[in-house]
């Protein structure tokens, strides 16, 4: 046993030096360079100020970039040899050789082949864009080298550490171990490392052929086998901004095809349509060498969606256009459809987003996510291979990877053999998909990964392997059985629930896009049908690539550094400027301009009633009938109730004088109390709720005051920016501070009460406003956030007993436990929300509404809207400013299935339109019978057929069956999927379609309609 313990000591010391016989130096590399802020190319070298620049000097600046060259002619010497250039620029670095880019400097990447065949007085051209950082602190120049790279000694290595590595991870008492022990016994008594070069090549062969039959061992017929998918996660911003992303994906394609020209038998898969974007765009020679690459099956663009995007935050219809525009690139860039959704690195998984794969195509969903929980999970996810159902009954074979699988290095037996002996699901599976590359910034594959695959094929102790497309996978998994394992819902993610609610502005600023957007696009397919005024598809398209983009899983979130969102705030200002203006110019279309009108637009699928500012100047309005309207005046501006039909217009007759129109007021306000028809509020002397009293039912709402601010201090471990801590509640910060109550409006279409206080080190300034008419209490709130590592949160502690609560999310919505009995409940101390969250018993309920808030905690009977954070790392001003947020709240007293919960939080959240001139009196779109199906997306299609797509959603759970109205001239009608083809015809008569929904179910809908013009 001593002896084998010191053989196993020589050969680990071995390993640990290789690269002192591998690589044989030549002569050092003499660089010139300069460096710029600038995005340069290869053909703009010959004007540019090289200097030269020796090893030692530190060069460039944040952000900055340096470009640096170097003329090799190769020596007799190295004649016939394979040639390469160990290169050290300090940094990361894009490497051309010959104008062509060919590789690159990185972690996992430490030479570029120059040649596998060196012929005395050839030329190379080395040119190399190096990354300056932006830590402060300037990369230092290194010393880079011409190298002989020893092509058997290499071989050898891989060989030795193939062996040595499996037979650490054997039974020792087996006879597989003792044969190895033996075996490298002999090859440490044979090789002879003071040889150097031809000499050591051919000693080190002997030991290769001492070790073959050890390597040619095979498995039994039992053995399971693991797929292995070539990859390379790269996140398109994180903590490197999306111009460093450009030269990363850059240098990561180059080092892949470079391996690809070396070993045939390889394919690497890539995901991110908009990674694919910026090489056919900034590299247009590699794009073409990328193109022929995915033509014979090499690089296999898989992934289906524009780039990798949360998918806890965004809409449904963003999640559907991210599949659509992603799965349209690769089919017409590349002609290949899409079958899997690959996120690798999300934060958790929509319980609808299986109803959204399949009904965009995608058959397979893979992940690695769920397992890398930080030790901060109770209860792991108990599948690794299974039918993942969603909310609506759709299913989806999924495969989760390990989370080993995530950050490896580089193939190797151990690697392997871990990811089965890591599997949670030990029945029903006998293969695995497996990913290798280096990830996270690019970088993908590198040759040992090859190398060790070629000798993993059926090495007898470790899992067979097959290696190409991870389709293959499913395909097999498919054919040979699918594992009789269910698992229904959100695939919740045990961790990062801070990325809820970090970067406030940026998730507020992706609110409004999403509704913008609606705005956008149906207005303007009415215009285009209407007044004829054209479609901008174009730009359309443009704008929804921006904003897809800034869903990225770290953009967000809000886990990046200060610019990535400093530049995506700039970025999704501008966004929101033009979808706006867009909208706007298209309902400017449908009116006539008349000065004394105006014209109220409704993009929701039922009729509102809603509060609306009035133009400048106008005091008075009146209705088609001639009626007058009462008007109050708030802070210099007027208010009209103004009504608008399902997803239509109105227009109103305006007046300059305030009219005399007799109002008895139902809603009342005084510092201390607000009340209407049906509700009556008691205030304290912090502005919160100390009273919701149902006038309805004579019941109180309230269980302790409500609108109660809690601050706590958030420390995480580690993941600041991502993280709450399941402990903050044990560290409450007092916010003791009264407030100053004030009344700015008393009737008689709204009361507002003025809250104005501080939180701690923060400011804050409160509208509690309560229309008359209404069961809805809104919170308009602006905070000037001065805090660090706080968390802020405003409770609403309500008489409701259930042991669930309920939030939307995309199409729908899920049910989560308010309690923490077992380990997952416990584990889902801060869930995810879209506009709404409630609890409810069998016949009433009490609901919070947002209008950008993500994050909330439900315990008991306590709603906890997470309304603020302030982490400090990766971007040490996380949040810092003035934030203007609205949430709110309703009741209701009935089933859910009547509530108007789900119609009470569009409305908070998509404002009626109040547009200049008139719209030829009413005219509704399109209206529908039932409360709980709601028209979601109204567009035309993306085909350019002039057809009108409609994307329709049953809200509540329940099945039913509805009535469609469409109020334009409908020639045709076809069922479709999500990306818009048609499936069937759909009968109609008169323009009305009978359409029966299961729970949750997303239709959509193409109509072909007669082109009228409205007058």
């Amino acid at each position: 046993m001593n002896e084998k313990k010191e053989i196993l000591f020589h050969v680990e010391k071995l390993l640990n030096k290789r690269n002192q016989f591998m690589i044989t130096k030549v002569s050092p590399m003499e660089f010139s360079g300069f460096t710029t802020k600038e995005q340069l190319f290869i053909h703009e070298m010959d004007e540019q100020p090289f200097q030269s620049i020796t090893r030692g000097q530190q060069w460039g600046e944040n952000w900055g970039y340096g470009w640096f060259r170097s003329t090799i002619i190769v020596p007799k010497e190295t004649e016939g040899k394979r040639l390469v250039a160990m290169l050290d620029f300090g940094s990361e670095a894009t490497v051309y050789v010959d104008g062509v880019v060919s590789g690159a400097k990185d972690l996992n990447h430490h030479y570029v082949t120059l040649t596998r065949s060196a012929k005395s007085g050839e030329q190379f051209e080395i040119v190399a864009e190096a990354y300056a950082g932006h830590s402060d602190s300037q990369p230092m120049f290194g010393e880079s080298q011409l190298c002989i790279f020893e092509e058997e000694v290499y071989q050898f290595f891989i060989d030795l550490e193939c062996l040595y590595d499996l037979r650490n991870h054997l039974d020792v008492k087996s006879l597989r171990v003792a044969e190895i022990d033996r075996c490298l016994t002999q090859v440490f008594a044979t090789v002879d490392l003071t040889l150097r070069q031809e000499l050591l090549g051919e000693n080190v062969k002997e030991c290769r052929e001492i070790m073959k039959p050890l390597l040619s061992c095979v498995n039994g017929s039992t053995a399971p086998t693991l797929y292995l998918m070539g990859q390379s996660h790269l996140d398109v911003a994180w903590l490197w901004p999306i111009e460093e992303t450009k030269r990363k994906i850059a240098r990561t394609m180059s080092n892949q095809l470079a391996l690809m020209d070396e070993y045939p038998e390889y394919t690497y898969t890539q995901s991110q349509p908009y990674l694919f974007q910026l090489v056919k765009t900034l590299y247009p020679e590699l794009y073409t060498r990328i193109k022929q690459a995915v033509k014979e099956g090499r690089i296999i663009p898989e992934g289906s969606m524009w780039i990798e995007p949360d998918t806890n935050l965004p809409s449904g219809e963003s999640l559907i256009r991210q599949a659509m525009h992603g799965k349209r690139f690769f089919k017409e860039e590349f002609g290949v459809d899409n079958e899997m959704l690959w996120l690798p690195d999300v934060f958790g998984y929509s319980g609808n987003l299986p109803q959204i794969m399949k009904g965009c195509g995608i058959k397979y969903f893979g992940s690695v996510k769920l397992f890398g929980t930080y030790d901060n999970v109770a209860d792991p996810f108990p599948h690794n291979t299974f039918l993942w159902e969603g909310i609506d009954g759709s299913q989806i074979l999924s495969h989760l990877l390990n989370y080993g699988d995530y950050y490896p290095i580089r193939i190797s037996p151990s690697f392997l053999i871990h990811q089965w002996k890591d599997r949670v699901q030990l029945d029903g599976i006998s293969t695995r998909l497996t990913q290798f590359g280096h990830g996270d910034g690019g970088g993908g594959s590198n040759r040992d990964d090859l190398e060790f695959m070629r000798r993993l094929g059926n090495l007898e102790g470790v899992p067979k392997t097959k290696h190409g497309s991870p389709i293959e996978f499913f395909r097999d998994q498919t054919e040979k059985g699918i594992p009789d394992v269910k698992y229904v819902g959100e695939l919740y993610y045990p961790a990062h629930r801070g990325t809820y609610t970090t970067q406030a502005v940026i998730k507020k600023l992706n609110r409004k896009a999403e509704i913008g957007f609606r705005e956008a696009e149906l207005w303007g397919a009415a215009a285009e049908h209407l007044n004829n005024r054209t479609y901008p598809y174009g730009e359309l398209d443009r704008l929804w690539k921006v904003l897809l983009l800034h869903q990225f899983h770290d953009i967000l979130p809000g886990s990046s550094i200060h610019r990535v969102h400093e530049e995506a705030q700039l970025e999704l200002m501008e966004l929101n400027k033009n979808v706006y203006d867009m909208a706007s110019e298209a309902r400017d279309a449908i009116t006539d301009g008349e000065s004394s009108s105006v014209t109220v637009f409704n993009s929701l699928s039922w009729i509102r009633r809603e509060l609306v500012a009035l133009p400048s100047g106008v005091h008075g309005i009146t209705n088609v009938n001639g009626a007058v309207l009462p008007v109050q005046l708030h802070e210099g501006v007027s208010y009209a109730r103004l009504e608008a039909p399902s997803m239509g217009w109105s227009t109103y007759k305006t007046e300059l004088e305030v009219p005399v129109v007799p109002v008895l007021s139902t809603v009342s306000a005084s510092e201390s109390h607000m009340e209407n028809e049906w509700i009556a509020l008691g205030i304290n002397e912090k502005g919160e709720i100390t009273r919701i009293f149902d006038k309805e039912t004579g019941t109180e709402w309230a269980a302790d005051c409500c609108n109660v601010m809690r601050m706590y201090r958030d420390q995480n471990s580690d993941f600041d920016a991502w993280e709450i801590d399941r402990r903050y509640r044990l560290a409450p910060i007092e916010l003791n501070a009264n407030a100053r109550v004030s009344v700015t409006a008393n009737g008689p279409l709204f009361a507002n009460l003025r809250v104005e206080r501080e939180v701690n080190h923060s400011t804050m300034i409160q509208d509690i406003r309560l229309c008359a008419g209404s069961r809805r209490v809104e919170f308009h709130t602006t905070i000037q956030w001065r805090e660090k590592n706080k968390l802020l949160k405003v409770d609403f502690p309500v008489r409701i007993h259930t042991n669930e609560s309920l939030q939307e999310i995309q199409f729908g919505h899920v049910k989560r436990p308010n309690h923490a009995s077992r380990p997952h409940d416990a584990d889902r101390y801060e869930v995810v929300q879209h506009k709404w969250s409630a609890l409810a018993e069998a016949n009433r309920g009490f609901a919070l509404l947002n209008d950008c808030k993500y994050g909330i905690s439900v315990n008991d009977n306590m709603m906890s809207l997470t309304l603020l954070r302030a982490p400090t790392w990766p971007d040490e001003t996380s949040d810092q400013g003035v934030h203007h947020f609205t949430y709110g709240f309703t009741f209701w007293n009935g089933a859910f299935l009547d509530s108007p919960v789900v119609r009470e939080a569009y409305e908070l959240n998509y404002p009626v339109s109040l547009v200049p001139g008139g719209g030829g009196g009413a005219q509704s779109l399109l209206c529908i019978d039932q409360a709980n199906v709601i028209a979601e997306t109204v567009k035309l299609a993306e085909d350019g057929s002039g057809e009108w797509v409609v994307r329709l959603y049953e809200s509540k759970g329940a099945s039913v069956v509805c009535k469609l109205h469409i109020g334009l001239s409908v020639a045709a009608v076809s069922d479709a999927n999500m990306l818009e083809e048609k499936i069937a015809e759909v009968p109609q008569e008169g323009g009305d379609l009978r359409l029966q929904f299961r729970p949750f179910e997303v239709k959509t809908i193409r109509l072909a309609l007669r082109k009228e013009r409205y007058e």
